[in-house]
């Protein structure tokens, strides 16, 4: 599976994202009425200030804190190499994003867990809304399924079955992909920036993930795991 791709071709990536004001009590009284319309009809029984805590999840009313990168290497045996763009600037993480994947020739294939669904366009819509080009990369109007250059590892596992999301703590579980002991989790990651200001934590938890990610695209083609050793995580 996935034997036609040249890995060194791929780049991994994973985002984090919070809602755009700490509480809804501080958001603006046309935003509150504009939340309270949007999810409606997926809170159930939560209020809209009760379900607030999700809005990260909503491009509209959400951020990107962090975007953290994988590039696979040669060497001896296959590397990965991770790096991330973090700050409570949006607009400057996704310049400096853009930047990078302009460096890349536009047939470069972009994975992610859930990417086609959260990551990829969530990233794209709010690139738009602070008034950034999209990267080559990333941009599908006017394209052809075929022509658009984006793995999903979870799309990848449905092999056409529709069913429920799977999660990638599930599938790096069964296929049998150590990972560290999570710090913490999504659900935090709200907390540990509005509360605790503490986006390094943050940026780490983003880079578990992309390693996770890329380790199970190896699983995928049936290949031996990248060794810890050849991992290296660089800065900004």
């Amino acid at each position: 599976m996935l034997e036609q791709y040249d890995l060194h071709n791929i780049m991994v990536l994973d985002i984090e994202t919070v809602p755009q004001y700490p509480g809804f009590g501080d958001a603006p009284e046309h935003i509150k009425k504009l939340w309270d319309q949007k999810t409606a009809y997926s809170r159930k029984e939560d209020t809209a200030e009760e379900f607030y805590g999700r809005a990260g999840i909503w491009a509209e009313f959400g951020k990107i804190i962090c975007i953290s990168v994988g590039i696979f290497t040669r060497g001896k045996g296959t590397g990965l190499r991770v790096k991330s763009f973090f700050s409570d600037d949006e607009k400057e993480l996704l310049i400096k994003f853009g930047d990078l994947l302009n460096t890349q020739p536009s047939s470069l294939i972009l994975c992610a867990h859930n990417g086609k669904e959260f990551d990829f366009p969530y990233i794209c819509r709010r690139l738009l809304i602070n008034g950034l080009k999209i990267p080559a990369q990333l941009e599908i109007a006017g394209k052809k399924p075929w022509e658009i250059n984006h793995l999903d590892t979870m799309e990848l596992w449905k092999f056409g079955d529709y069913k429920n999301y799977t999660s990638l703590n599930l599938l790096t579980t069964i296929f049998n992909i150590p990972t560290p002991k999570d710090d913490i989790d999504g659900s935090m990651v709200g907390k540990v920036y509005w509360e605790e200001n503490d986006l390094q934590r943050i940026a780490t938890y983003c880079q578990k993930d992309v390693v996770a990610t890329a380790q199970l695209l190896r699983r995928y083609r049936g290949e031996e795991l990248i060794s810890d050793e050849n991992i290296t995580v660089v800065g900004e």
